[in-house]
């Protein structure tokens, strides 16, 4: 990807810098007719985000938008009661009714005594710059073109590619302002930036269909659009003439990028509001093993180009690097100061949720892990929303591969894979580093060392 110049750069630099100016004054005077309105307390939130957004497929531009949104959440608190409204219209009276909806609901809800504003001392007092601005200047023309030459060189890579779910590049920017009646105001900008393509091999009934994306904050980071189209035409043929499996008891090895759903299922399950209406599996396990003895997951705010990463969260508490899981014991929850209240425990920093997470590696490469794994499932992709989150049950339909001495021999589908997360996290032999770097989650592939795979019979 071609990088942007530095004229336009500064000239993008300069605008994102005026439109939080504007967010900025536009959150106090919000805040100011709040208390003029009685508020107790009150937070506001504005953001401004535009976008372009391409498809095309079989050569042919199927939609193209170009999108400019703006919204403004007004929060007021009268005492323990709370009320919220929220518009997109900036015109005076716009905002006063907003405001003025926000203190009726108040004034008609409940006391709750968790509500409320963070505690002032937890405020973030350092608001730092990650490396996150990187506006692309691409017009429509040019993304089309990207877009037609990532799905083309995919078609033209392998003949069994037969037909296309197209191909599609976005790009995006986003301001932000939050600020609150503790004096506290945060601006955050960023920008985000995708190439994908998905492929169909095969005619008829032997078709199977597979693709791959590219996703950065910054252009020059994705990578090229024939490297997309040929790594979507490349998965797509690997996965012809799958076979079933025999139902069985086997290791299980999550494709980094499937291995993800794992560490969100844990996230969910030791996020505040799921706990405090015991609707977890994992409540009360803070301060206990949940994984083995070598796991362990960090998050880390201040990561350069890190896709969460943040000097303040939601409600502008200071982030920190802290460990969620260390020695394979759960070190903490994830929680914003309503959650927090609500356990009778301190906000973590995690309101919105988590600012980057690092699952360390106690393995080698992807080719290594195969190895390790000797004889099982790979599985790369995942269909259902089969898991309970009370009990940690967990069922999902699954594709992959089948491996045998190290190595991937045919690719199997229409196979259900069973367990209970909480066996599957303490059952995990072998973090891979080969990270997926797509997300905030990164985490190379994870080893199981058995699962169910029901197949035939």
């Amino acid at each position: 990807m071609a990088r942007q110049n530095l004229p336009a750069y500064a000239a993008s630099l300069g605008d994102s810098q005026a439109r939080l100016d504007a967010l900025a004054e536009l959150s106090q005077r919000l805040l100011e007719r709040c208390r003029a309105r009685g508020a107790s307390q009150a937070e506001v939130s504005c953001s401004e985000d535009t976008g372009l957004n391409v498809n095309v497929r079989m050569g042919e531009v199927e939609t193209v938008e170009s999108t400019r949104d703006r919204g403004i959440s007004v929060t007021v608190y009268f005492g323990k009661r709370k009320g919220s409204a929220s518009t997109a219209d900036l015109r005076a009276e716009s905002l006063d009714a907003t405001v003025e909806q926000a203190c009726a609901i108040a004034r008609h809800t409940e006391d709750d005594p968790a509500a409320g504003l963070a505690d002032p001392e937890r405020m973030a007092t350092e608001i730092r710059e990650f490396d996150t601005w990187h506006p692309w200047a691409i017009d429509a023309d040019r993304a089309i073109d990207l877009a037609l030459a990532c799905e083309q060189a995919g078609r033209d890579s392998d003949a069994r590619i037969g037909n296309s779910d197209g191909a599609s590049l976005g790009t995006g920017e986003s301001v932000a302002v939050y600020a609150n009646t503790h004096g506290f105001v945060g601006r955050e900008r960023s920008t985000q930036h995708s190439l994908a393509c998905a492929l169909i091999a095969g005619r008829g009934e032997a078709m199977q269909r597979d693709g791959w994306y590219s996703y950065a904050l910054a252009a020059e980071d994705l990578e090229s659009a024939a490297a997309i189209g040929r790594k979507a035409a490349e998965r797509a043929v690997a996965r012809l003439a799958p076979r079933r499996l025999a139902t069985g008891e086997y290791p299980v090895l999550f494709a980094a990028e499937m291995a993800r759903s794992l560490i969100g299922h844990l996230l969910n399950a030791v996020s505040g509001g799921a706990l405090y209406r015991r609707a977890s599996f994992l409540v009360d396990a803070a301060g206990t093993q949940v994984f083995p003895e070598w796991f362990a997951i960090e998050e880390r705010p201040f990561l350069r180009r890190g896709f969460r990463s943040a000097s303040f969260d939601a409600e502008g508490v200071a982030t920190r690097e802290s460990a969620l899981v260390a020695g394979g014991v759960l070190q903490r929850y994830v929680l914003g100061s309503y959650s927090a209240r609500k356990l009778g425990l301190q906000t973590t920093g995690n309101a919105g949720g988590v600012h980057n997470l690092q699952v360390a590696a106690n393995a080698g490469d992807f080719e290594a892990m195969l190895r390790g794994m000797g004889r099982g499932l790979l599985v790369t992709e995942l269909m259902g929303q089969g898991v309970n989150a009370v009990t940690g049950d967990y069922s999902r339909g699954a594709a992959g591969f089948w491996v045998e001495d190290g190595r991937i021999q045919y690719p199997v589908d229409g196979i259900t894979i069973a367990g209970n997360l909480k066996n599957m996290f303490r059952a995990i032999e072998a973090v891979g580093s080969d990270v997926d770097a797509r997300s905030h989650v990164r985490t190379g592939s994870i080893l199981v060392g058995r699962m169910t795979v029901a197949g035939e019979d």
